[in-house]
């Protein structure tokens, strides 16, 4: 019987102690389930490092000196067989958040949130489920309830017409941070029949990745 291969995770920021502290972090934390393969401090020195080294998950802080983390997402995101991309974000700027979803980031974390939240994060991004926190989906949404113009409104409201009841249903538990298993569990449904709707949900929105279908689902009200 083969071994499980560790996670193999990239932490990207331009402040060395906070990879430091990441890799430590997610080392003890995960018990050796998740490895922190390299560090990198700005876009330009990630995109290399995602060569080198072929990480599953890529940490990416967004205010870098040299390229910021919106531009190296999406480069990252156009590689062949690329890495998912979990953005760290204190949500101070308008729009980057979803200017990084677009680009192609499966999950945002808050640079505040603990080990346990982090750790949790990068195992749902690894398995291609995508990480959006309760925490981190109340700031998000919060952001863009608040910042939306009518057009973006309507446009996403048409887009949401579309939805089944029951995706509608997936789509708005997502919107408010649930993972696949919560929504499986408060819906009375099966994970993978969560899977189908929310792949459904995210065809007929347009939208990347789940991130993208919470923006539009808030924006939709």
């Amino acid at each position: 019987m083969s071994e499980v291969r560790p996670i193999r995770v990239l932490v990207v920021d331009d402040d060395p102690l906070l990879c430091t502290g990441m890799r430590y972090l997610i080392g003890a934390g995960s018990k050796g389930e998740i490895e922190v393969v390299a560090t990198a401090h700005n876009g330009k020195e990630a995109i290399t490092a995602v060569l080198a080294h072929r990480p599953d998950v890529v940490l990416m802080d967004i205010a870098m000196p040299v390229m910021d983390g919106l531009t190296a997402t999406a480069r990252i995101r156009e590689m062949a067989e690329p890495p998912q991309v979990l953005v760290i974000t204190t949500f101070d700027a308008e729009d980057e958040p979803i200017r990084a979803a677009a680009a192609g980031a499966s999950g945002f974390l808050l640079k505040s949130e603990g080990p346990r939240e982090i750790i949790g994060a990068i195992r749902a991004v690894a398995a291609g489920e995508g990480a959006l926190s309760r925490r981190t989906a109340r700031q998000l949404l919060d952001h863009v309830g608040a910042s939306e113009q009518s057009q973006e409104r309507q446009r996403a409201r048409v887009l949401v017409a579309r939805l089944t009841e029951r995706e509608l249903a997936v789509a708005r538990l997502v919107a408010r941070g649930y993972s696949n298993a919560e929504v499986a569990a408060e819906l009375h449904l099966s994970e993978s029949t969560v899977k189908t709707h929310l792949t459904a949900a995210q065809e007929k929105l347009g939208a990347k990745n789940r991130v993208m279908v919470a923006v539009e689902v808030t924006r939709a009200r």
